[in-house]
């Protein structure tokens, strides 16, 4: 592709793009399409010769598109509803465009200088501490699961080159996510030394109950290491306690991480401060932007008070890539598994610099609205109850019928396409879910699914 032509169809995607930002509704949120349609809709080798990118991007229109689920259309109000916007976007383009790897400072200095100074700022938007390092993994599952080896190699350091000895225990609450089991999966632990702890009537995890389970593990001549605490559960986004969890895990020198990947994006707005309450004491904390602070997919900032444990579990530095070392020179290959990097700081560092702080808090201020709003209409229906808290823009509820009604409104509702919700099981009930994230969705976005689940429950 010469430039002449990168240039013209460049600003043909730019222009699909720009109308699609524009008009996303045009689109169901759900394709309805069928497991393999798009498969066989595709052919079963590729080209032997280049094909014209007119007919490529032909194609995405054609065939991709309609098998997409637009995470970006304002109805999408299922899980953590997300945003790409058009900043962010802009920022992923240029990304592509440098191509740079930050596997050491002198590969691109730019993606660790500016992973470094983004992160900073984020932090102390975030009212966290200034002297806790920060850089970027793709996911929180990754992040959390570095946060778990890391916490391995503060309990048994010869575990880096002899093996993870038998009997450490990690531990978190029924409603944390399964990325703090996986991660212990991943770094040798085993699931079975994963202990899950009881939560109040709020899902909050009980601290009574896992001091309990360590003291109780320590009698058994087993060795907790790691507590994982969560600031935004996936199902209900409640705020595990954690000055309680933090004073329980110094008493007994055990690692305390901070699943904060949804409700830290928060603490931009002062006013949601208090879910990070006691996170200053906590080893490691782990936020996505790509979640609820309107950057594209991925970014998951992890920060650490600790990273001289997290480098001696992972540093590793084969003679190809030595390099000078200036004092400055941060290499964060020594930071993780990963030795490539992508520059996702710089998509960031659009968002931030675009929407500024208070920008930023506003939005996060208006989802919260929307959903209490919400939350409201349901309170406010005899036929429906609601099933948790609402302390930030989820809101789980159910029909007050059996499960399988419940099932059928989820299945009416998201059959229109106009928004999509998604679920939860809370207290053993099939629970609705609707979750407020998008940067374009509006009153009438949610007001139209209110209307849509009224709808589905007189069928």
């Amino acid at each position: 592709m010469t430039p002449e032509e990168f240039r013209l169809y460049g600003h043909r995607a730019i222009d699909w793009i720009a109308d699609y930002l524009a008009h996303p509704e045009r689109y169901p949120v759900l394709p309805s399409v069928k497991p393999g349609q798009l498969t066989d809709a595709l052919p079963a080798h590729g080209p032997e010769r280049g094909e014209p990118m007119s007919d490529i991007l032909a194609d995405f229109e054609r065939l991709i598109v309609p098998a997409a689920t637009h995470w970006n259309h304002p109805g999408f109000l299922a899980y953590f509803a997300n945003s790409a916007t058009p900043e962010g976007i802009l920022g992923e383009l240029l990304t592509a465009a440098l191509n740079g790897n930050g596997m050491v400072w002198k590969t691109s200095p730019a993606i660790t200088e500016l992973e470094q100074v983004t992160l900073r700022w984020l932090r102390n938007w975030s009212g966290l501490p200034d002297d806790w390092f920060g850089l970027i993994y793709d996911t929180a599952s990754t992040s959390s699961m570095h946060a778990i080896a890391a916490a391995r190699q503060a309990a048994d350091p010869e575990s880096r080159s002899k093996g993870v000895a038998r009997g450490l225990v990690v531990y978190t609450s029924e409603q944390a996510h399964s990325s703090i089991a996986k991660g212990a999966i991943a770094v040798g632990i085993g699931h079975d030394n994963v202990r899950l702890v009881p939560v109040d009537a709020e899902f909050r995890m009980l601290p009574d109950a896992l001091r309990e389970m360590i003291e109780r593990d320590l009698a058994a001549g087993l060795r907790p290491c790691c507590v994982a605490a969560t600031v935004g559960t996936t199902s209900t986004t409640s705020v595990d306690p954690v000055p309680a969890i933090a004073e329980i895990c110094e008493r007994h020198n055990l690692w305390l991480h901070v699943d904060a990947a949804y409700a830290g994006s928060a603490a931009v707005a002062p006013e949601f401060r208090w879910a990070l309450a006691g996170c200053e004491r906590a080893d490691s904390l782990v936020t996505n932007p790509h979640k609820w602070l309107l950057t594209p997919m991925d970014c998951s900032v992890f920060y650490t008070r600790r990273p001289d444990v997290l480098r001696r579990a992972f540093s590793l530095v084969p003679e190809y890539l030595r390099t000078e070392q200036d004092p400055r020179a941060v290499n964060l290959m020594d930071y993780g598994v990963p030795l490539g990097r992508r520059f996702r700081a710089l998509k960031l560092w659009f968002i931030l610099r675009s929407y500024g702080r208070e920008g930023l808090a506003n939005v996060i201020r208006e989802h919260v609205r929307l959903a209490r709003e919400f939350a409201r209409e349901v309170d406010a229906d005899p036929r429906f109850e609601l099933a948790a808290p609402v302390p930030f823009s989820v809101v789980n509820f159910r029909y007050k019928g059996t499960d399988d009604d419940n099932r059928r409104i989820l299945e009416r509702v998201n059959a229109a396409g106009d928004v999509f919700i998604s679920s939860t099981v809370l207290n053993s009930r099939f629970t609705l879910h609707l979750a407020i994230g998008n940067y374009a969705t509006t009153a009438a976005h949610v007001e139209r699914a209110w209307q849509l689940l009224q709808e589905a429950t007189e069928a």
